[in-house]
């Protein structure tokens, strides 16, 4: 097959007078060009960063409120306002917010900056074509260190590596050049983790020995990434590499290190089950408690949505056993790893440990429960996470509000209603200026999960076809570090797939044709935008009460009490009259009342009479639209339409259609292709955060 492609490429580019071109030939190196793109993925991230982009509905005006209430919290909500307006925007493009406002952004320093610059890759995920030019500003110059910050140079190495994850043979040679010209380490750092994540499961020999030679300059900051970059390069391997890092790590002396390590090697390990049972034994009875943690990760990737029974015995067993809080933090949060296949027994196996005297365990038991049930607005699981959201334990609460984010992502308040308890809770943390740094910052994140990629994805581990997500299980999983190095949140993206269906013709081209969704509309519809009042409320905070104020109280009490006795036979006899005159009461009130009502509610008829009616059992979707995973089952194609699809029974993304009227021409759907510059949609929703009105027009002023 490669010799037909590479065929078709020299007849094209031939002369044309003395090598016609065959249209046989022709037609075959397009239908293999289509096949190439579909094959290598490409294809379907250009439709959906199209998608996301032209249906992105992120209300600004929440960004804005967070940015407001943490003006005075620190470093760390700063920090996690950048990240939350990344994940908001994941896929998007628009990073409307930071340019808005760059005074604000300018105050992120160091580790800050590093990460706000690595934000910019979450936003333009899978804008392969032009990732490297808009990251340009912050990048390395020639390969070399530029005269830049090595923080913004470290987080635009990041930054490329999230936008081409998975698919960076681009950008890969690139990468190893900055990382080869530079020794200073928060560069590496970056390097490292880009490399990794542009060459994910590809094992390439020089790309490990590249990042090896980082390992060996036993640099704390830059050893960490490297460790973490050669799990993800080897992904899925069991590698014999997994014990020249396993050596490493028991030589060298910094936890950073051996951390990075650990959880590499648990990656190597990925999806290999019994094959991987050796090396989670060497790692499970190792002394040191970081690799003890390392093989929790390598048990739960190991056995990844498989249920298996020995694995889950293995980590409820290091749950309670363990002497190392984080160990055992890590073993329950494995159980969302091993269950995500079953996510209704998820609740039920860690109900007892989300009760655990140790907050590291109920933590866990949150973070399971999320992992494990993504996206599937689970009753039990949101039953269970509600008691650890205002648990007494800070970090605890940030895990519960990150998880319940997790677990309602494309879920509304029409749903459940408390998914809209949910939300003015979190904007009461964020709001409360008395509340712990912990909470708040779980809250800001929960907030941009909530409504990720323009409220237009969701978090899956499996596809339709029941086959595990490679990309996604080892995004949640790296994400979960979060908790050592907040700079890895933003591998959450890697977990991201969009909510849409997008119907095909034969040429890969978008035709205008319509569907149904036999569900009523506000079960899923976009959740309503924020409004001003709303968001600026302000918080109730309880009362103080003074001791005076509690005697007076008691003293009125006792009054109200034989003033009541006193009262009695009065209150009878007016009851008795109230009910002889009730009838003429009623009927003049009645009355009065519809005259007023009719006086006050004249403006409002029209409103009224909207509200009035009943609402439809169906709904009208336009290709490309936006249909969530609970929507799926109520989709129906519409009887005598122009377009069918090819397999009998889609049920969302990507599908096929076969065209019954082909004599007839075709009107396209007109996909608007992303700016390189990142500019805001046109006319999206929330997008002005200033609704001004417009300004009167001139007059005279007469005295």
């Amino acid at each position: 097959p490669a010799g037909d492609v590479q065929m078709g490429d020299d007849t094209t580019t031939a002369n044309g007078n003395a090598h016609p071109v065959d249209p046989k030939e022709a037609a075959h190196a397009d239908r293999l060009a289509k096949l190439k793109g579909i094959l290598s993925g490409e294809k379907s991230i250009q439709l959906t960063l199209q998608f996301l982009y032209s249906h992105n509905r992120s209300d600004l005006l929440i960004l804005k409120t967070i940015k407001q209430a943490v003006e005075t919290s620190g470093n760390v909500c700063h920090s996690a306002t950048i990240c939350s307006n990344a994940i908001m925007h994941a896929g998007t493009t628009v990073d409307t917010f930071l340019r808005e406002n760059l005074e604000w952004l300018s105050k992120a320093t160091n580790w800050a900056k590093f990460s706000a610059t690595a934000g910019l890759g979450v936003i333009h995920r899978g804008h392969l074509q032009q990732g490297r030019a808009l990251m340009a500003p912050y990048l390395p110059q020639n390969g070399a260190v530029g005269g830049g910050s090595p923080y913004s140079e470290g987080g635009a190495l990041y930054a490329l590596g999230l936008i081409h994850a998975n698919h960076g043979e681009g950008i890969k040679q690139f990468l190893r050049e900055s990382l080869r010209n530079t020794s200073a380490e928060v560069i590496q750092h970056g390097a490292c983790l880009g490399l990794g994540l542009a060459s994910l499961g590809t094992a390439d020999e020089e790309v490990f020995e590249d990042i090896k030679n980082v390992l060996y300059t036993d640099s704390a900051v830059a050893g960490e990434a490297a460790g973490i970059g050669m799990g993800l390069l080897m992904v899925g391997t069991a590698s014999e590499k997994a014990g020249e890092m396993l050596a490493y790590a028991h030589d060298t002396q910094h936890e950073k290190i051996i951390r990075g390590l650990a959880l590499g090697i648990a990656l190597t390990m990925y999806g290999r089950e019994e094959e991987a049972d050796t090396l989670i034994e060497q790692m499970t009875r190792d002394q040191d408690p970081i690799l003890r943690y390392g093989g929790m990760y390598a048990l739960a990737l190991a056995y990844r949505g498989t249920a298996n029974n020995k694995a889950i015995h293995q980590l409820l067993h290091f749950a309670v056993s363990d002497v190392s809080d984080d160990v055992r933090r890590t073993a329950v949060m494995g159980l969302g790893f091993v269950l995500y296949n079953e996510p209704e027994q998820t609740p039920r196996i860690v109900s007892l440990l989300s009760e655990s005297y140790n907050p590291h365990v109920r933590y866990g038991a949150a973070l399971a429960v999320g992992i494990s049930c993504a996206g599937t607005g689970l009753s039990d699981a949101i039953s269970l996470l509600e008691p650890l959201t205002s648990d007494v334990v800070d970090f605890v609460r940030q895990g519960a509000l990150i998880a319940m984010a997790i677990v309602m992502i494309q879920t509304n308040e029409s749903f459940d209603s408390r998914v809209g308890t949910f939300r003015r809770q979190l904007q009461k943390i964020i709001l409360d200026k008395h509340e712990d740094t912990m909470s708040k910052m779980g809250a800001i994140l929960a907030s941009g999960i909530l409504d990720a990629g323009g409220r237009n994805v969701t978090i899956k581990l499996r596809s339709r076809n029941k086959h595990d997500k490679l990309t996604a299980v080892i995004g949640l999983a790296v994400f979960t570090q979060f908790w050592h190095w907040y700079p890895l949140l933003y591998f959450i993206s890697l977990a991201f797939s969009p909510t849409a269906i997008i119907g095909l013709n034969s040429n890969l081209e978008v035709p205008k044709f319509e569907f149904m969704s036999h569900a009523k509309p506000s079960l899923f519809e976009y959740p309503k935008p924020t409004t001003q009042q709303a968001t600026t409320s302000a918080v109730e905070l309880p009362t103080a009460i003074l001791s005076t104020y509690a005697k007076a109280k008691s003293r009125a009490k006792k009054d109200a009490e034989s003033k009541a006795a006193a009262n009695q036979e009065k209150t009878a006899a007016e009851a008795e009259s109230k009910a002889a005159n009730q009838e003429k009461s009623t009927e003049d009130a009645s009355g009065s009342t519809s005259g007023k009502a009719a006086d006050a509610m004249q403006v409002d008829s029209s409103a009224e009479k909207k509200a009035a009616e009943p609402e439809p059992a169906f709904q009208i979707l336009t290709n490309p639209a936006r249909v969530v995973p609970l929507q799926e089952k109520f989709i129906k194609f519409i009887e005598g339409s122009r377009y069918v699809p090819v397999r009998p029974a889609p049920c969302g993304g990507f599908i096929l259609l076969r065209d019954t009227q082909p004599s007839e021409a075709e009107e396209l759907v007109v996909l608007t292709d992303a700016p390189a510059t990142g500019q805001p949609v046109p006319g999206a929703s929330a997008m002005a955060v200033d609704d001004e009105p417009q300004p009167p027009q001139p007059f005279e002023y007469l005295s």
